[in-house]
């Protein structure tokens, strides 16, 4: 795995230390999410470790909230970087958290983790107590409310607490530019419909969170954006991850796309397909998140 790191480091900024999950959902996104949440663990955990490592903390912390934890990828990683710690993971699914508790118990470590089902747009929060370091990978942009998100975050958060908030460019990209031979550009198309669509369902993807966190009364300490290419090492994994991706946009833009590239594209999902993806040798994983490091004073 290659990272390629961009750091923007404010003034005031601590040294930073060098070294995904989701809170609110429509129904139609539940299906096969969890697995994809696991696979996104297992082929971007090298990424996910080395945001964690590089939150400039002014000491270790103790309690920490995961904040949309989805099947626990941001759980078990701050885990692993600080192992006095305990995590309460948050999220809306009792599937995910399910799947959560029981890597939890296989890990050894269902002592330190408590899992809490809630939907973060409701207007009662749960009790997260005052936690030292709140982390949300890829999970605010699907709040309906998330500048009220934000404020109750700083509420919660011990003075001198951090906040780091994770943010996806948009969906992985899988495939060469030529591919497939009969449909060149499939994937750059499926993209596009499915950001179209996002634009109307969750405008804040994407989004530039400095200047919300700034409103919110966080002061600003680091942004770091990180740019992954994986190329086929891990292959049956990235196979795997690519077919569930691209079959969740599936399920929401089909309709948005012409009748040779909805071919094209269940052609690539087809497991049975002689052109199905997981018989490429040519996989890559590209993409790109920035995460912000924000301090409650």
């Amino acid at each position: 795995m290659r990272l390629s790191v961009k750091s923007m480091n404010h003034a005031h900024t601590h040294t930073p230390h060098h070294g995904a999950s989701h809170g609110h959902h429509h129904e139609h996104a539940m299906d096969g999410q969890a697995e994809i949440l696991d696979l996104d663990a297992e082929v971007l955990a090298e990424h996910i470790s080395s945001m964690a490592a590089w939150l400039p903390l002014q000491t270790a912390p103790h309690h920490i909230v995961d904040l949309g934890c989805g099947t626990g990828a941001g759980t078990f990683a701050l885990l692993d970087r600080f192992p006095d710690a305990h995590v309460t993971a948050v999220d809306a699914s009792a599937e995910h958290l399910q799947r959560l508790r029981t890597k939890a118990c296989t890990r050894g470590v269902e002592e330190r983790v408590r899992t809490v089902q809630a939907d973060l747009d409701d207007d009662a929060w749960p009790d997260l107590g005052s936690p030292d370091l709140v982390w949300a990978s890829a999970s605010m942009h699907h709040m309906a409310h998330p500048d009220r998100a934000l404020r109750n975050v700083h509420d919660a958060l011990v003075p001198g607490g951090l906040f780091a908030v994770v943010e996806l460019a948009g969906h992985p990209r899988f495939l060469p530019e030529n591919a497939p031979e009969d449909r060149p550009g499939l994937e750059e198309r499926v993209h596009a419909a499915a950001d179209r669509r996002q634009v109307e369902h969750m405008p804040h993807r994407g989004a530039d969170w400095g200047p919300m966190l700034t409103a919110a009364g966080f002061t600003v300490e680091g942004e770091r954006a990180i740019a992954v290419n994986l190329e086929g090492s891990r292959s049956e994994a990235i196979g795997r991850y690519a077919t569930g991706v691209l079959q969740r946009i599936r399920s929401v833009i089909a309709d948005r796309l012409s009748p040779e590239d909805l071919t094209a594209l269940d052609q690539l999902l087809d497991a049975s397909s002689p052109h199905s993806i997981l018989r490429r040798d040519d996989l890559t994983v590209l993409t790109e998140r920035t995460v912000w490091a924000a301090r409650r004073i």
